[in-house]
């Protein structure tokens, strides 16, 4: 008998059409799955630090560490890496600050969790672990991210996934977040679909 492998979505989207892939009840239980992974995964969270890229990774990071605050009881360091001077796809601004907290992170030595909204190319996260690196030099960094839509263009693989979902490049996912949107969403758009 022969059993289905790898089974995909078959529909396509129409232009300005969207699918909504996560609400705000899977969004609030893979963000507290990914907390207890990360606690999992290095034995509690001493010497952890979570940072997240802006804009939505900071929140993202937040709600996780609130999370494990929950867990735990106890707090973990976050921190905001703004990746705009460090991109390979945009012009150099060199007056533009890579860290918007005031102070240069405290990374040396520490586990990092670097949170992102979306992993696509893996532009995003290469340029940010070179700036997490000019801080400083971390004893680890691992990935965590809401969505992982494939399509890598540089060997990066996140250590965290809040969803797996396999996507055309004519296709766009957009991540809401209550912080900023003042709602959670996550939704799938055909390129040049119409924000909601």
């Amino acid at each position: 008998m022969a059993h289905r492998r790898n089974c995909r979505r078959v529909f396509t989207l129409e232009r300005d059409e969207q699918l909504v892939i996560m609400d705000e009840t899977a969004i609030r239980r893979a963000l507290t799955r990914i907390a207890h992974e990360i606690l999992e995964k290095n034995k509690g969270v001493d010497n952890c630090m979570l940072i997240g890229i802006r804009t939505r990774g900071i929140y993202l990071a937040r709600r996780v560490a609130q999370r494990i605050h929950e867990i735990e009881s106890v707090p973990v360091p976050v921190g905001e890496l703004d990746i705009t001077s460090y991109r390979d796809d945009r012009v150099k601004a060199p007056s533009v600050e890579s860290v918007k907290t005031g102070e240069p992170l405290a990374i040396q030595d520490r586990k990092i969790i670097l949170f992102d909204d979306v992993l696509y190319t893996g532009r995003t996260v290469r340029a940010a672990m070179d700036a997490l690196i000019d801080q400083g030099r971390p004893q680890m960094i691992q990935l965590a991210v809401l969505i992982d839509r494939g399509h890598r263009e540089l060997p990066i693989r996140p250590d965290y996934v809040g969803k797996n979902v396999p996507t055309s490049k004519m296709e766009r996912i957009e991540v809401l977040l209550e912080e900023i949107d003042k709602k959670d969403k996550v939704a799938l758009y055909a390129k040049g679909g119409k924000r909601k």
